[in-house]
């Protein structure tokens, strides 16, 4: 028996949605549907529809901080759905996973100095590298039978030859869907440790992992790990409060926190968002159930999709996600230009999607779209797939 409805449909148009709300402003059709950019079209957790209420009847929306309270339910939460002890001490606000992403590279690194990612990945990651003047370097994922891996000797062969200060870790990762595993990230943490790289581990989505692929917090692994990374966490893919842009960012060691502060503070930021801090503890004190019966709800999702393409798409190849609700679709076979393939999901099927280059040229060939709405809205748009590619 379920308590939520997932596969009701709610009308996001005429809120200042940037998903559905902008298509005309971003040169696309206006009727278009999208599966672009990466929230949910699914209503929050009513225990955080009635805080905000709550909290918004009081009327007043002064300067907020947080007291031992949220400390204490993000210590819980982290304990009891990762296994990891987090340090009260180590938690800096920011208004999101990509602000702290920038603050860290002016944090740790100086302008001309290189900064290591893992392409293909969120595109912000390559961003907030070169708009802050440091070189992008690159340590390419191998996909091989639909399955990503990591060059290792590649990896530290770069850090080495570029002088690598900082890399920036995706886990789980966006787009291709992996699940680090512990023994992968004990091989990236002990290269790291030996050239004394700082890591930035973007754990955004590690709340959306499958079955059989358990999420590793990074910095839980070892007291060395936890020493030089700075870990990223935010309510906002979990629980769908994107916009009201609060996260919480662990840094165990005090030298680097007091670093990446001071780059906060050279920015202008303080205090965090009043509602995002009511938000973030109602959802995480008493969203778990939501949460759960979701992650059945996306399944599912995933499960239909891997039919449909089966039965009606079989050129489209899905890569098998382990984690996140961002499914990776590899489109290589049809040997299309990537602007004639971006032409023909755009104005042939009436889609907004991720096209692959977005997140580097290794993604070409490929588009990611996200399957975190009601059923009945994916499968609309996999049929407009269908009607243009099966041709």
């Amino acid at each position: 028996m379920t308590n939520y409805d997932f596969d009701k449909i709610t009308n996001r148009k005429g809120t200042n949605c940037l998903k559905y709300d902008f298509a005309l402003e971003r040169g696309k059709p206006a009727n278009i549907l999208p599966f672009w950019v990466a929230d949910m079209d699914f209503p929050v957790p009513e225990a955080v529809i009635e805080a905000l209420i709550n909290r918004s009847k009081h009327g007043i929306f002064g300067y907020t901080d947080i007291k031992l309270d949220y400390l204490a339910t993000l210590e819980k939460w982290f304990q009891l759905r990762h296994g990891w002890q987090i340090k009260k001490e180590a938690l800096v606000m920011t208004p999101g996973v990509v602000f702290a992403l920038a603050a860290a590279v002016r944090a740790f690194t100086k302008p001309g100095d290189a900064v290591l990612i893992q392409r293909p990945v969120y595109y912000p990651f390559s961003q907030v590298i070169e708009d802050n003047g440091r070189k992008l370097i690159n340590n390419s994922l191998v996909e091989q039978a639909g399955r990503y891996t990591i060059d290792f000797v590649d990896f530290e062969q770069k850090i080495i030859e570029h002088k690598i200060k900082l890399f920036i870790l995706c886990n789980p990762h966006n787009p291709v869907g992996r699940v680090w595993t512990k023994d992968e990230l004990l091989k990236l943490g002990q290269i790291c440790v030996k050239q004394g790289v700082v890591v930035v581990a973007d754990e955004i989505h590690q709340e959306f992992t499958r079955l059989g692929h358990a999420h590793t917090v990074f910095a839980g692994l070892c007291a060395e790990f936890a020493e030089q990374t700075i870990t990223c966490t935010a309510p906002s893919k979990t629980f769908n409060l994107a916009g009201l842009q609060i996260s919480n960012i662990f840094i165990e060691n005090a030298r680097l926190r007091a670093k990446f502060m001071k780059a906060v503070e050279r920015v202008g930021y303080s205090q965090p968002n009043a509602l995002g801090v009511v938000a973030a503890q109602a959802a995480y004190a008493d969203g778990g159930p939501w949460l759960d019966e979701l992650k059945v709800y996306l399944e599912l999702n995933l499960q239909k999709t891997q039919a449909f393409l089966v039965q009606h798409l079989p050129q489209v190849k899905l890569i098998e996600p382990e984690g996140t609700y961002l499914l990776w679709l590899d489109f290589s076979a049809y040997a299309l230009a990537t602007e004639v393939l971006e032409d023909k999901i755009v104005n042939e099927a009436g889609l907004w999607l991720d096209g692959g280059t977005m997140f580097g040229p290794e993604g070409s060939g490929f588009q990611r779209i996200n399957m975190a709405c009601p059923w009945s809205v994916l499968e609309k748009g996999l049929q407009r797939l269908a009607i243009v590619f099966a041709q």
